[in-house]
């Protein structure tokens, strides 16, 4: 008899790195499932491809009646909570919703983990933003954090939940620390995919200029599909742990505009505005991470370098913009 497929859940199915969690998962040979909210205008765009092959059930994170109902009833031996408001510009705006959701809502999961089974093993996304301000670089897990948006804080309680669920009660608790993570399935609300996408219309004469922030602000990017191998690693240890996931290099909003426009053969200076505007409030200046840690005890690695990931951007974007083209 070959052993039963095991089953993961995964909150934030129809996101980014929900989306690619869910193909790895079904490429391991479990059963995936994913948990929606009701919505007018739900997107099943990203996971369109595979959603024949997955479970797809109502629930909230704000309802922790509903996250019992689903755990009882799907009994999932992982647990993936990749569901948040996760727009830190969103986060100004609506402080008190992303408060209830990333990081109350990580406590209404774990809880319902303690009570239908606490066998279950569970990630939680953290994020490099719980740095903020940042008191070292490169960032490691025992750097101390600093958000620096309501995003940041609410993140930064979820985090630390986590460890206080597995502290007090002995679950398989983990936290990937994730720094920025791109591909062409980034919401157009990520200054990547904002880029990217105006790359893409302008090369096509549909747009002129993008307006964007600040340029001299740097991030570690990295590409969506490979970090999402590190949550499903972490979750594979005997013993549950938190890791920064991240690529260790750096590079401004400047460079990134660069790269990306000189990959659709466009010089970047003639384009890009820079608006006052889209300046955050409170920002957050030399986001770079140091994943040994993660690479030395998951065996984790990336595979797809910066310009790689920004050229696919734009070519997946500039097919998108001939098709809108299209009479």
């Amino acid at each position: 008899m070959s052993a039963m497929p095991r089953t993961a859940l995964v909150t934030g199915i129809t996101g980014q790195d929900g989306s690619y969690l869910a193909e790895l998962l079904l490429s391991k040979g479990y059963e995936v499932v994913g948990v929606i909210r009701r919505s007018s205008t739900l997107n099943f765009e990203r996971i369109a491809h595979i959603q024949d092959r997955l479970t797809l059930l109502s629930g909230d994170l704000l309802d922790e009646a509903s996250l019992l109902s689903i755990l009882k009833e799907t009994r999932p031996q992982e647990v993936y909570n990749l569901a948040a408001q996760s727009f830190v510009q969103a986060s100004f705006l609506q402080p008190v919703l992303t408060g209830e959701t990333t990081a109350l809502g990580v406590t209404r999961m774990l809880d319902a983990i303690r009570l239908v089974d606490p066998e279950i093993r569970f990630y939680q996304a953290s994020t490099s933003e719980m740095f903020g301000k940042v008191q070292e670089v490169p960032q490691r897990e025992s750097t101390p954090f600093y958000p620096r948006s309501p995003y940041g804080v609410a993140k930064l309680y979820g985090h630390w939940i986590t460890v206080n669920y597995r502290e007090s009660y002995g679950l398989h608790a983990s936290s990937g620390i994730l720094f920025n993570h791109e591909s062409p399935r980034r919401g157009l609300e990520f200054v990547t995919r904002k880029v990217s996408y105006a790359v893409a219309r302008i090369k096509m004469g549909l747009q002129e200029k993008v307006s964007l922030g600040n340029l001299d602000a740097h991030r570690d990017w990295g590409y969506a599909g490979d970090f999402v191998n590190a949550m499903w690693l972490m979750l594979q240890q005997d013993a549950p742990g938190d890791y920064v996931v991240a690529t260790g290099t750096t590079h401004s909003v400047g460079h990134l505009c660069e790269v990306a426009f000189a990959h659709a053969g466009l010089d970047w200076h003639d384009h890009v505005v820079v608006d006052p505007k889209l300046v955050r409030p409170a920002e957050v200046d030399y986001l770079v991470g140091d994943s040994t840690m993660a690479r030395e005890i998951l065996g984790w690695n990336t595979e797809v370098g910066f310009e790689e990931l920004i050229g696919d951007m734009v070519d997946a974007d500039i097919a998108l913009a001939k098709i809108q083209l299209r009479p």
